[in-house]
């Protein structure tokens, strides 16, 4: 049983819990009426409001909807104002630019090329809207009127403004010297720089705009103009200079040389061995020799064409720059094939009218003329590369103009080289040719000379006999192949020069002088051959040379000294008559000794009267045969001439003891000497 008092307690805790659930309650039903209160004002609210809204919305849509056309309106009436200004504009064009259209673009092209532009939408305009319009033809004719008047000014820029260069700058040029500044260089002033952005300008319309690549062919003829112009001017200033020796540069490129010498100055190669050439196409051959000065026209001649050949490539390479800014890219190189066309063919015939000249001369067994194909040849394969080069996408006809006059010059050097050691074998034995001292003959002066010319073009030359081995130039260098070449080349002129000096010494009735005739000449070709680099040329097909003109040396020496048994022989003393001392002498003792003394007398006599003019040039050999005379004759003579000078053979003395040893001496020492 619980306690009556607990149960009314928890009666009393439970009736107050109800109590404060149903205040809970009631609170709870208030705030909801209070809320669907505020709700019902809420949505009425909001239902005032949406009405409002749609009162508006449908008061301002119409307004808007208007207004938006009404702007639509404007824009369109706009639109068709600035259309009507534009296509107006049109209709004045013509008027607009007529005035400078016909003045010309001189002096302001680039408001010039504006209205050209003008002109062009004009056109455009009128074709495309209006083909019947008459402002069509007007606009078409100041287009074609404008068109005229850029392709002349096109013309008359170049005209003016393309000058031929000076030969002084143009030798400035191609000397290449490191030291001169780049302001200075020539290429530069080809053409103003304001100049050349017109043609530019010009260039570009016209192709674009123009529809005309006739200024093409003008740009081509002026310029090639021009560049022949320049090379025609610099062989003319070399022909007025052809007094002067060595090249000729200009003051600037002379007093920057003073101190520095360039290391890529241009020099003819074989510059320093032209004394030894002029001499040669002088003497080469007796019925051809040139005139005189001859020499110095030809040296001019050379220079000329070699100095033209290295100009004509370094102004190629500046007017393919030139070209590149002016000329429409897929146009260039047919335009710069037609424009060094001129100058291109101007070197080409005159190279080819250098190699018949030299065939004519060879035809006349005029060797001498195949020195002026070596510089030129050498100085042609030397620019052969940069001449690729700058021809480089030209026609294979203008590509192939050097090769040709290449092998034309190898050709006929070849035939030159042929016939000029054939020539050395059969020159002919002829009395009035042959020296009468005994000294060098011509014949071996001048082939010494011809072969000391081919050390300066030993390539060259090589490549001349190579291609009469192979039928063709050797296209590649072998330098022992072409070493060998021309050392079998100057034995065979050497072999052939010999046997003919053998053959000529025949023509001498005296043999002695025929020695010494052969002796001078040996002794010529050793000392030539040793003083230059023929020597080592030699040694490669002929390892003991030197010694075997030696040995000829000293056999004619044996034969020449064999002259002088006559005086010799009569006081030798195997021919001495016996004689016993302190006995009087017999009358054919006496007479025998007058004979010797005689004999020996005009011998010596006629000996030293004929060797006095003979000649023996040769200094050493010269002091070594009269020191060997001297031993051989005083040595004799001092012998019989002690024995003999105190008997008394006879009264008159002094008509058979007519010379003392040191007279002899003295005599002999006269010997080849016309001034003692």
């Amino acid at each position: 049983m619980i306690p009556t008092e607990d149960a009314s307690a928890r009666k009393r805790h439970i009736e107050e819990k109800l109590q404060q659930e149903q205040e809970t309650l009631s609170f709870i039903r208030e705030s909801l009426e209070k809320s669907d209160q505020l709700t019902k004002n809420m949505v009425s609210i909001l239902s005032s409001f949406e009405s409002r809204l749609m009162q508006l919305e449908n008061s301002i849509i119409p307004v808007h909807k208007q207004t938006e056309n009404l702007q639509r309106l404007q824009d369109n009436v706009e639109k068709t104002l600035s259309c009507l200004d534009h296509v107006i504009s049109y209709y004045h064009v013509a008027k607009d630019t007529e005035k400078i259209i016909k003045e010309g673009p001189a002096g302001r092209l680039e408001e010039y090329l504006n209205c050209m532009a003008k002109i062009q939408k004009a056109v455009e305009y009128f074709q495309d809207n209006n083909p019947d319009s008459p402002e069509l033809n007007r606009v078409k004719f100041l287009f074609e009127k404008g068109k005229e008047s850029l392709e002349s000014e096109f013309r008359n820029l170049l005209t003016r403004h393309c000058k031929a260069v000076p030969p002084v700058i143009i030798l400035d040029l191609i000397a290449g010297d490191d030291e001169i500044e780049t302001s200075e260089d020539p290429s530069l002033n080809l053409l103003p720089e304001n100049i050349l952005q017109d043609l530019t300008c010009i260039s570009m319309w016209l192709v674009e705009y123009g529809r005309n690549l006739d200024f093409m062919n003008v740009y081509y003829q002026i310029r090639s103009n021009q560049l022949d112009r320049t090379i025609k001017g610099l062989k003319e200033h070399f022909r007025k200079n052809s007094s002067s020796s060595g090249v000729l540069y200009s003051p600037a490129i002379q007093n920057k040389r003073k101190d520095t010498p360039s290391k890529k100055a241009i020099k003819r190669p074989g510059h320093d061995h032209e004394l030894r050439a002029k001499h040669l196409s002088d003497t080469l051959n007796e019925k051809h020799g040139p005139a005189v000065g001859k020499e110095d026209i030809l040296d001019s001649e050379i220079d000329s064409y070699i100095h033209c050949v290295s100009a004509f490539v370094k102004l190629a390479q500046i007017e393919y720059q030139l070209l590149t800014g002016i000329i429409p890219e897929h146009h260039q190189k047919k335009t710069f094939d037609s424009l060094i066309q001129e100058a291109l063919d101007g070197l080409m015939v005159e190279g080819e009218s250098i190699v018949s000249t030299a065939r004519r001369a060879i035809m006349r067994h005029d060797y001498s003329a195949v020195l002026t194909i070596f510089p030129i040849l050498k100085h042609l394969k030397q620019m052969k590369q940069e001449f690729d080069q700058v021809l480089q996408g030209t026609a294979a006809s203008t590509k192939n103009k050097l090769p040709v006059l290449i092998t034309s010059m190898e050709t006929t050097g070849a035939k030159a080289l042929e016939e000029f050691a054939d020539s050395i074998k059969s020159d002919p034995d002829k009395e009035y040719n042959m020296p009468k001292d005994g000294t060098v003959h011509e014949l071996t002066s001048n082939a010494i000379l011809f072969l000391q010319q081919l050390l300066d073009f030993q390539e060259t030359a090589s490549a001349m006999l190579a291609s009469q081995e192979t039928g063709s130039s050797t296209s590649t260098y072998n330098f022992e192949f072409s070493r060998r070449l021309l050392s079998n080349y100057i034995c065979k002129i050497l072999g052939n020069l010999q046997l003919n000096l053998h053959s000529k010494a025949k023509v001498y009735e005296d043999t002695a002088l025929g020695a010494v005739f052969l002796l001078n000449n040996f002794n010529y070709i050793l000392k030539s051959l040793e003083k230059s680099e023929l020597i080592q040329l030699v040694a490669v097909t002929q390892k003991n040379a030197d010694k075997t003109y030696k040995a000829h040396i000293d056999e004619q020496l044996h034969i020449y000294q064999r002259s002088w048994v006559k005086v010799t022989s009569p006081i030798n003393e195997n021919n001495m008559p016996a004689i016993q001392p302190g006995t009087k002498l017999k009358d054919k003792e006496r007479q025998a000794i007058k004979d010797r003394f005689k004999a020996f007398n005009d011998g010596l006599e006629e000996l030293c009267k004929i060797q006095k003019s003979w000649a023996i040039p040769d200094k050493e050999q010269r002091d070594k045969i009269r020191r060997a005379q001297k031993e051989n004759v005083t040595g004799v003579y001092s012998n019989f001439w002690q024995k003999y000078a105190n008997v008394p053979f006879t009264k008159n003395t002094e008509k058979y003891i007519k010379y003392r040893v040191e007279q002899v001496e003295d005599m002999i020492e006269k010997l080849f000497d016309t001034s003692a």
